[in-house]
């Protein structure tokens, strides 16, 4: 059985790329997509793969609209969410709460894992009434059903996101890259900020999980566990390396999860329990956001597959 599957090559996941590590009962057909964000709205409106990466945001909106798939307890992107907002210098803005009453950017859609956390961390770290803000949107949302919040709009038709942050039209913004002298970061030091936050908050945000299509995971009951095995046995390899030291040739992503690790261990936690306060903290943000409207458990995102209790 090959599964066709969406995934991006990271140290975690590359026995998984390579075929180092082969999962007992299928074998993953990868399709390597230009942008993993591509792979995420075509399963979502497609269901276009077996398995896919995908953001953890949308797939609780996609769970809210009854999308035929699950995600498995399986998070292979984590990141911090301080230095996502920058500011025009000129325009007035200085402190978070500087953004109320203020148009802000942000890249994409609303729903964006990333902006959800960055905007999270505003409200309840830096006291931002998000409600006093208009949040403008570069692009629309995987989940075509979702309908924003009344303070949600579109960018105006023709204009660019980056060009009205460097003019100081819109003063501040959420995901966008911008080359200019005049656009910085709104948060000094974000990413000591960050690991500030792991250390004394146990704040390590959660961006994308692994879904499989409801119809393979009901016809073949060990297939969830299976996955999330292949998965775990990947990411302890490069545990493993990460253990034996960084060396010149390290990456980005390897000095980042070596210095989590040194700070809390398992650098990439997988399974429910671990990870249940990220999970319920997103959850409550998406609800606080206007994302989703009632409540929603870690049950409801991942719920008991039968003959796969080891996924738990």
């Amino acid at each position: 059985m090959k599964l066709k599957t969406a995934l991006v090559t990271r140290g975690h996941t590359q026995a998984l790329k390579s075929g180092a590590v082969r999962p007992a009962t299928f074998e993953f057909e990868f399709e390597e997509v230009p942008t993993i964000v591509q792979a995420f709205r075509r399963m979502v409106r497609g269901l276009e793969f077996d398995i896919s990466e995908l953001a953890l945001t949308t797939y609780i909106c996609a769970r809210a609209y009854g999308k035929p798939f699950t995600a498995l307890p399986i998070f292979v992107m984590r990141a911090f969410h301080h230095g996502a907002v920058v500011h025009n210098t000129t325009s007035g803005i200085r402190h978070p709460k500087d953004l109320e009453g203020r148009r802000v950017g942000v890249n994409r859609g609303y729903t964006v894992t990333a902006g959800v956390w960055a905007r999270s961390i505003l409200q309840h770290q830096y006291g931002v009434d998000l409600s006093k803000v208009t949040w403008v949107l570069s692009g629309d949302e995987h989940v075509a059903e979702w309908k924003p919040p009344s303070n949600v709009v579109p960018i105006e038709q023709g204009r660019k996101m980056e060009d009205l942050v460097t003019a100081g039209e819109i003063p501040a913004a959420i995901g966008v890259q911008i080359d200019s002298p005049d656009v910085k970061p709104l948060i000094p030091n974000a990413a000591e900020e960050g690991f500030a936050a792991l250390r004394e908050r146990s704040l390590y945000p959660i961006n994308h999980t692994i879904v499989v299509r409801n119809e393979l995971l009901a016809a073949h009951p060990t297939l969830a566990a299976d996955i999330v095995g292949a998965f775990s046995e990947a990411k302890r390899l490069y545990v493993e390396r990460l253990r034996g030291g960084l060396g010149p040739d390290a990456s980005a992503d390897d000095r980042f999860f070596g210095r989590v690790m040194g700070m809390i261990g398992d650098p990439l936690p997988y399974g429910i329990e671990p990870n249940r306060p990220m999970i319920e903290a997103l959850l409550e943000h998406a609800r606080e956001q206007g994302i989703i409207s009632r409540p929603m458990t870690v049950e409801e995102l991942f719920p008991e597959i039968p003959g796969a209790a080891a996924v738990r």
